[in-house]
């Protein structure tokens, strides 16, 4: 349990760090979080001695394409926490699982139960009620819920653990990150080794921060059953909230309150019919493996082709 709390807290704090890279651009911030990203998750792979094995032409595609949807996951997270915009952030990995819910609508064909249906209404109402209080649709929350619901949906097929998974991603990403931040050197735009040591180390440290979470994310998910992380995923936008109202001092108007309690209650409903549909599926598993009275005749095996 300490391990997916940590994870998820950290997840929940970045807010707090991203901020912190300043005067560096975004792009820049960026850029640096992909190139340490990938030397942090190869320094823990051979330390562990986890080497990436098993990797196909359909996997790499695969990965290829979760990289592109992380990218812009960490692209607009990075440049709305430090604009101001963290509580859409915040609303954004609220939502996710409720992109979840459709992607699996649409993807995998799946059959909504009635409570779900009724998660997904409360979730278009949240958006409604936002987008008037907003002038616009919340592009932001969209933005970062959408590409990291398209990532989880890829690394889905990919079936790779997540640390190895992360270091093929941004080895896609390395090349483009460096000559990114190359470039910016060159056109005297580049804020990195040209702010004093700390701010260096903070942003080499953008990697770090980013590989650990993984690691204790991946110990976490070795000894926890999915009911228990699902319910955790929920810690990260808590904090990012509170970080956003309490300690940035974002507006909250009554429009958004208003949302962002209709986005609460689609959640409320969505855990609550997951929980309930596990207990239910966890029954019938255990009726099923119980034995039948003694000397009941076994049910005739079919008759295979010949």
């Amino acid at each position: 349990m300490a391990f997916g709390v940590a994870a998820y807290v950290l997840w929940g704090l970045f807010p707090l760090y991203w901020p912190l890279l300043e005067p560096s651009s975004p792009g820049e911030i960026l850029a640096h979080r992909i190139v340490w990203s990938l030397v942090a998750v190869l320094v823990m792979l051979a330390a562990g001695r986890h080497w990436i094995r098993g990797m196909t032409w359909r996997r790499a595609g695969l990965l290829a394409g979760a990289s592109v949807a992380i990218t812009v996951n960490w692209g607009t997270f990075i440049w709305a926490v430090n604009n101001g915009h963290t509580l859409d952030v915040a609303l954004g990995y609220f939502i996710n699982p409720l992109i979840s819910v459709v992607l699996g609508v649409v993807v995998f064909r799946e059959r909504l139960r009635r409570w779900q249906w009724v998660s997904v209404g409360l979730g278009v109402s949240a958006v409604v009620v936002l987008a008037a209080g907003y002038g616009r649709p919340p592009w932001i929350a969209f933005a970062v819920a959408g590409a990291f619901g398209l990532y989880g949906l890829f690394k889905k097929f990919a079936d790779m653990p997540s640390v190895e998974s992360l270091a093929v991603e941004t080895a896609f990403l390395f090349l483009p990150a460096l000559a990114f931040a190359l470039a910016l050197e060159a056109q005297g735009d580049a804020a990195f080794a040209h702010h004093g040591w700390l701010h260096a180390a903070l942003i080499v440290g953008g990697g770090v921060v980013t590989a650990i979470p993984l690691l204790l994310f991946n110990g976490a998910a070795t000894r926890l059953p999915l009911s228990v992380l699902g319910m955790l995923q929920y810690l990260a936008p808590v904090l990012q909230f509170a970080i956003g109202l309490l300690v940035q001092h974002e507006a909250m108007p009554p429009e958004r309150w208003a949302g962002f309690v209709l986005v609460w209650g689609a959640l409320t409903v969505l855990t609550w019919d997951g929980l309930r549909a596990g207990r239910r599926a966890r029954s019938s598993a255990r009726a099923a493996e119980r034995p039948g009275p003694r000397g009941a005749v076994p049910p005739p095996e079919p008759e295979t082709a010949k």
